[in-house]
């Protein structure tokens, strides 16, 4: 393969925006995404956020688009945690809402986007997220 740098901000949210990723569930779910986006041959540079959403710098190879590589991050995790959070119903308990946010970043951004991504739940507890990177679908 061709030398690469390419560098992404990426957001989306639970299902509805319900606060489905709890405290016991978060460590899980970033190590299993982690794991995953290793497997499609990328890197997490940082991955943060809150209930409702999530935030991941990515470096994603020319080979993979970034629709699939969201596509199967989202598809994935969503599975996994249905299947190691069942209850007795078998009612899904966990869904990611369609779309996502996406921007590029050049390389003397990462050290600023890796910083805001990881101190997330400061941001939104302290008002200081910043709208623009907060941003997951097409509405104002």
């Amino acid at each position: 393969m061709a030398f690469w740098r390419l560098y992404y901000h990426l957001v989306w949210a639970t299902k509805e925006r319900q606060p489905l990723i709890t405290h016991d569930k978060e460590a899980e779910l970033y190590n299993y995404i982690i794991g995953k986006a290793d497997f499609l041959n990328s890197i997490i540079h940082a991955i943060g956020g809150i209930e409702d959403h999530i935030h991941l710098i990515a470096s994603i190879p020319p080979s993979l688009s970034i629709a699939d590589f969201v596509k199967n991050i989202k598809g994935s995790s969503t599975h996994f945690l249905n299947q190691n959070y069942h209850i007795s119903n078998n009612a899904i308990i966990f869904g990611w809402q369609r779309g996502y946010g996406v921007l590029s970043l050049g390389s003397k951004q990462l050290d600023n986007a890796v910083s805001y991504v990881r101190n997330q739940k400061n941001h939104h507890s302290q008002g200081t997220a910043i709208a623009s990177l907060e941003k997951h679908d097409d509405e104002a």
